[in-house]
């Protein structure tokens, strides 16, 4: 018997007004594993995780946690039952330190006896972050600020986490040290959900990805079946495979 997905979606849809922006995307995150969710630009990856958080209302559909519908429920309460985000564009209070843009963090999130100070110097550790918590957040490079927006939601103590575009604006050696990052987060028993365009990344990193174009899923697999899936490789590129040209010819 599969067990029960810790986060699904069924039939997931979004409209503004005349647009589709999700349509019908069905989804299910199992436990000890790394997701990866891609697609080209406007391929609606960013409001799928604005669904899933609760920051814009679904359409139509359902989205379950442990099994229990979720959709609905506000934000902050998502974060307390177990879901966190991680978004694109790292907003710490710039005049704190960060260690104490990640205590925030540790003082909400999944309700419950906690040391407050252990969970935060345990983040600070598994983020790589230990060597700089004393420095006020404003001035950190965009590496160590991709960073602190990952350990700013672990703090709340999550078994689900959403990271939207963890690499975007990283160097190479920035990017290996990232997913060495979130391998870690889930080797803690995090599932970890990601967006990412960086494809050799996510390749790398995940288990299993969703393959979004035009608001709809078209793929979905383990990274070697999803790269060489002609459809694809055609939403990319822009064109079909030779093979499957020739086949559907």
């Amino acid at each position: 018997m599969t067990a029960t997905p810790i986060l699904s979606g069924r039939d997931v849809t979004k409209k503004f007004r005349g647009l589709t922006a999700i349509d019908s995307v069905d989804f299910e995150l199992q436990e000890g594993r790394i997701y990866g969710l891609i697609g080209p630009n406007g391929a609606g990856k960013s409001t799928l995780f604005n669904l899933v958080t609760a920051y814009y209302p679904l359409t139509t559909g359902e989205i379950r946690y442990r099994g229990e519908r979720i959709d609905g429920l506000p934000t902050y309460r998502l974060n307390q039952i177990g879901i966190a985000r991680a978004f694109q564009i790292s907003k710490p209070f710039p005049a704190i330190t960060v260690r104490e843009n990640v205590r925030v963090g540790a003082l909400y999130g999944v309700p419950g006896p906690r040391d407050v100070d252990a969970v935060t110097e345990d983040v600070l550790a598994l983020t790589g972050l230990g060597e700089m918590a004393d420095r006020k957040s404003g001035g950190l490079p965009v590496g160590n600020l991709r960073k602190l927006e990952i350990a700013r939601a672990l703090a709340t103590r999550p078994k689900v986490l959403l990271a939207d575009e963890p690499c975007a604006g990283l160097n190479p050696s920035e990017t290996s040290d990232m997913m060495e990052c979130l391998r870690n987060i889930s080797r803690r028993g995090v599932v970890v959900w990601l967006v990412e365009h960086d494809m050799r990344a996510v390749m790398g990193v995940c288990d299993w990805i969703y393959v979004l174009e035009a608001g709809a899923k078209i793929a979905e697999g383990n990274p070697q079946d999803v790269v060489r899936n002609p459809r694809v490789i055609e939403a990319y590129l822009g064109v079909a495979p030779p093979a499957a040209a020739e086949e559907t010819a």
